[in-house]
């Protein structure tokens, strides 16, 4: 399984203490485990930040780096090891193994935390932290700051300043090193298959949970812990919901499925959607409203390169798209017109994609200094144009009705253009149809 390695964590803390002003030190928590029904854990997932300079996978932990610290930089929180929770609940580092395995300079115990964290704080003139993200760590920090202050008249010097982590830390993210791209191509591998693997399994009769499982066994196979996101499988009309969830309704013969999912690897985010016919053959609206998103789609890729705007790959795929409505006669009008009023959007409501990394809506500013963002390489995205008819637009003919298509692929920024991670899955009508019958053929 291919891994971010300690040597990348540690050239990230170097990279943001150099930011990072004389006299300063950053603090940030672990995520917190969240309780999913009375004593039941949700499944573990660290914060992206904390994983990003760390790569520490354990709650109930703190990071911190005070840079030109004599007795080192890079400090961590954690807990101790305990044989008798380790055997109900998995082994823990502890300290030896946050120093040993994760590159810490020097480790503390949790629980000692309220009386270490406050001297590591004070007399520093600086602060960095992401206030707001953490409301319970919020309070602490605020309490540590007042330890320091009730013994002011010690001599004791409180922060004079309290600076926001998140715009240094996640412009960092904002540029994949050579490790992330590695990473996140194995990532949308395994998502190809998956979709692949959805596509061959599709047939008139079964449920979309049954195809959610086709995609969930390939995530696990391939070693993925877990979906990036709730897979989305919306099959007929339920296309035509952005966000559908339910992925509970039977696949009926002459509709379309649309499945939106990706596998998460080392904390990094795949996010693929293909719509095909559950039956293998696309009818002829369906077939001219998919070319049309897929139009779309290839021509976004002509403006994913450096020197391009962040919205240029958008403003392409409205420009396709409402030409096109205007061929089928779902709009009427002149095109620019169109597109000035936004008439497009009853059909296409949403934008064409987003940073994509550590999170599947990554962070990252999009405009700066109010201009769209240019983009430069290693930045990567997702292109994702979309038709959606609702079922009730009485303003179309019947058949058009209920038809909803995106076709969405992970793109990097390169040097001379933009990589397509996701190629593997079939998009083009021919391809889609092929391969469902060649797995038809092979079931027969």
């Amino acid at each position: 399984m291919i891994r971010i390695p300690k040597s990348e964590y540690a050239r990230r803390r170097k990279a943001l203490m150099a930011q990072m002003e004389p006299n300063s030190i950053a603090i940030l928590p672990a995520a917190p485990v969240y309780i999913r029904n009375r004593d039941v854990e949700h499944v573990y997932r660290q914060d992206s930040d904390f994983q990003y300079l760390s790569g520490f996978p354990e709650p109930e932990a703190v990071l911190v780096l005070i840079p030109g610290r004599e007795h080192g930089e890079y400090i961590l929180f954690c807990r101790e090891r305990d044989p008798e929770r380790e055997l109900w609940d998995g082994l823990r580092a502890g300290q030896e193994g946050a120093i040993r395995d994760y590159g810490a300079d020097d480790a503390f115990p949790i629980g000692d935390i309220d009386d270490i964290l406050p001297g590591l704080i004070e007399g520093r003139e600086r602060v960095y932290y992401s206030i707001g993200s953490n409301q319970e760590f919020d309070q602490r920090l605020m309490e540590w700051i007042n330890v320091i202050r009730s013994k002011a008249r010690q001599g004791a010097q409180p922060p004079k300043e309290y600076v926001a982590l998140d715009p240094l830390l996640h412009d960092m993210r904002l540029y994949k090193s050579a490790a992330e791209v590695k990473v996140m191509r194995e990532a949308a591998a395994i998502s190809a298959r998956a979709h692949i693997r959805a596509m061959q399994a599709s047939r008139p009769g079964l449920y979309e949970y049954h195809l959610e499982a086709e995609l969930d066994y390939e995530f696990r196979k391939g070693g993925a812990k877990m979906p990036a996101y709730g897979s989305i499988v919306a099959a007929g009309r339920n296309a035509c919901i952005l966000h559908y969830r339910e992925n509970d309704a039977p696949l009926r013969d002459g509709d379309l499925v649309l499945i939106d999912a990706g596998c998460e690897i080392d904390c990094y985010a795949s996010d693929i959607t293909r719509t095909f016919p559950v039956n293998g053959r696309f009818s002829p609206e369906q077939k001219a409203i998919y070319e049309l998103v897929l139009e779309a789609n290839l021509e976004a890729m002509k403006y994913i390169a450096p020197g391009r705007h962040w919205n240029e790959a958008h403003e392409a795929t409205v420009r396709v798209i409402t030409a096109g409505l205007v061929r089928l006669g779902l709009l009427q009008g002149e095109v620019d017109e169109l597109i000035a009023s936004e008439a497009y959007r009853t059909f296409y409501m949403h934008r064409a994609g987003h940073w994509l990394g550590m999170d599947v809506h990554d962070v990252g500013d999009y405009k700066v200094g109010g201009e769209w963002r240019v983009l430069e390489p290693g930045m990567t995205m997702t292109v994702e144009p979309g038709i959606y008819i609702a079922p009730d637009n009485d303003k179309v003919a019947r058949k058009w009705r209920g038809i909803g298509v995106r076709i969405e692929d992970d793109v990097l920024v390169t040097r001379s253009g933009c990589e397509v991670l996701t190629s593997g899955v079939p998009k083009s009508v021919e391809e889609i149809e092929a391969l469902m019958a060649e797995a038809r053929s092979r079931a027969a």
